[in-house]
């Protein structure tokens, strides 16, 4: 067990934070169907973890599948009103939280159709992708992976936060993308995920993650 400033972060594998982590999500809300988010910069791959968590959750009994939020950005005349590197617009314009819950989140509530959409937009055409909607079944588990999750009043039923130190994101983000870094900075004085989430993983050495202990 290491601590820092007063927090104290176990130290696991890859291999253990998903199985701690399916753990988690299997015995979450068992008798209903359960959004959770993995929240992180993609300097912290939220993606690659949600994925890697979807056959472990199956496993125990639970299906599961990944939403993606760069498959819920809205139009670039949006995105970019305020230029292509513009972090306020990052933050604030990128993602389209509002078909993210209507489409996803508020249709897994109790009493919602189960009947999501799991793609909305297409980056790169610029185009809706007119996907299918798909039914989750009861006691589904929908994995909303992607960054700035948290603080938005978005519906969750669990969270987990993927966090890196201001160096770690610095380094671990690539050079054309450091114009999103004052964006994650707003992030944590404005939100402050690590408090706000229910599970926090340090990620700063993928490698080597380290669950924080309440």
């Amino acid at each position: 067990m290491t601590a820092t400033g007063g927090i104290r972060a176990r130290p696991v594998t890859p291999e253990r934070l998903v199985a701690e982590l399916a753990d988690r999500i299997a015995a979450c809300h068992p008798e209903r169907r359960l959004r959770v988010a993995i929240d992180g910069a993609d300097a912290a791959d939220p993606v690659a973890l949600a994925e890697q968590l979807v056959d472990p959750v199956r496993v125990r009994g639970r299906p599961a599948q990944v939403i993606r939020t760069s498959d819920f950005l809205r139009p670039a005349s949006l995105r970019l009103e305020l230029g292509r590197t513009n972090p306020d617009s990052y933050y604030e314009r990128w993602w389209d939280d509002r078909a993210l819950r209507r489409e996803v989140l508020d249709r897994l509530a109790p009493g919602g159709d189960a009947r999501i959409l799991p793609t909305l937009w297409d980056a790169a055409t610029d185009r809706a992708t007119r996907a299918d909607y798909r039914t989750v079944p009861p006691g589904g588990v929908v994995l909303v992976a992607g960054p700035l999750l948290l603080g938005t009043g978005l519906p969750f039923d669990l969270t987990v936060h993927l966090a890196l130190t201001p160096a770690a994101l610095a380094r671990r983000t690539p050079s054309e993308q450091h114009w999103t870094l004052p964006a994650f900075a707003r992030y944590e004085v404005e939100v402050s995920p690590a408090d706000v989430a229910d599970l926090v993983v340090r990620v700063d050495d993928p490698r080597r993650p380290a669950v924080v202990e309440p």
